[in-house]
């Protein structure tokens, strides 16, 4: 048989198919049984691997070969070793103190913002904005989310609306939010729905769709209607990977509701960065940063510590 110029042109596991497919049609054609052997360099290709010393296992996982001392200590080293570049550099005035100041400098701003109950007022105000709108966005991403997990009908009715919303800014809406609600807080509530509630959906009907199918097919055998299968096989198996998604969007939340409160607020921590900006007091803005990412990181843990509770057949 000729060979095709193609041939020539890819040698390796292509050359190694054409040689299988042309000997499989030859003892097709000659109505043998004879089983097709590979060809010699294919067999010296899928050699097994040779034997090496050491403890066996999977190297990669996330626990393996490291004590919990060690990883504690990582984890501290990954604060400490920034806060001691900071220092250092504020100490020897590496920078003007005016746009990275000394972390006892923020500190004290801390400690004064507090005394004064003002840090503790604009957090409040910013997580009840972050726990209204997010508290709407779950609500209405999660059943619209199930049903796009297990209806065909729903997925294509939905998706495309869905995954074209979720490409806009929710920061783009906010002339349009001003002139529909108003400055008023559902404004601002209005901004974190949007950007969250998209995500959110589609992580869910994700979640949704990794239930492994034999599941409903064996609760359908012994005799569960679709309600059932949906709340008692489908549901719970994927509720971890639910509050999971709530948990990688709940920081999305947190993000928004600093930007909500960047135009016409009286209160919140995003509030506060803006009025300590207008009088290049950086000190105050790396303090509210800093109270952002410790609410911001604790908001997480709660949320992971739920997830491990609720799916502790999934560790």
């Amino acid at each position: 048989m000729e060979s095709m110029p193609g041939d020539r042109l890819r040698p390796g596991r292509v050359q190694l198919a054409l040689l299988a497919t042309r000997k499989v049609a030859a003892v097709m054609s000659a109505g043998t049984a004879e089983p097709v052997a590979p060809p010699e360099a294919g067999r010296r290709a899928w050699e097994p691997l040779p034997r090496r010393a050491g403890r066996p296992g999977p190297a990669w996982k996330r626990s393996s070969g490291m004590s919990v001392r060690a990883r504690w200590g990582l984890r501290a080293a990954s604060v400490l070793v920034p806060l001691v570049l900071w220092t250092v550099a504020g100490m020897a005035e590496l920078v003007d103190p005016t746009f990275l100041p000394s972390p006892l400098a923020v500190l004290e701003a801390f400690a004064e913002m507090l005394g004064t109950g003002l840090l503790l007022d604009d957090t409040l105000a910013s997580l009840g904005r972050v726990g209204a709108g997010f508290g709407l966005a779950v609500a209405i991403s999660v059943p619209v989310g199930v049903a796009m997990g297990t209806s065909a009908v729903a997925l294509a009715l939905l998706e495309p609306a869905v995954g074209l919303l979720r490409y806009m800014p929710a920061a783009a809406f906010i002339p349009l939010l001003i002139i529909w609600l108003g400055l008023g807080e559902p404004s601002k509530v209005a901004i974190l729905l949007l950007g969250v509630v998209f995500f959110n959906t589609l992580m869910v009907a994700d979640a949704v769709r990794r239930v492994p199918g034999e599941l409903g097919q064996a609760a359908a055998t012994l005799g569960a209607r679709r309600g059932e299968i949906l709340r008692k096989v489908i549901w719970p198996y994927a509720l971890p990977a639910v509050v999971d998604a709530a948990r990688i969007n709940a920081a999305a939340a947190w993000n928004f509701v600093v930007v909500a409160e960047l135009i016409a607020a009286e209160s919140g921590l995003g509030y506060r960065i803006v009025r300590a900006q207008r009088f290049l007091q950086t000190d105050k803005i790396f303090a509210v940063l800093i109270v952002i990412g410790a609410v911001g990181l604790l908001i997480d843990v709660v949320l992971r510590m739920l997830r491990d509770r609720l799916g502790r057949w999934t560790a």
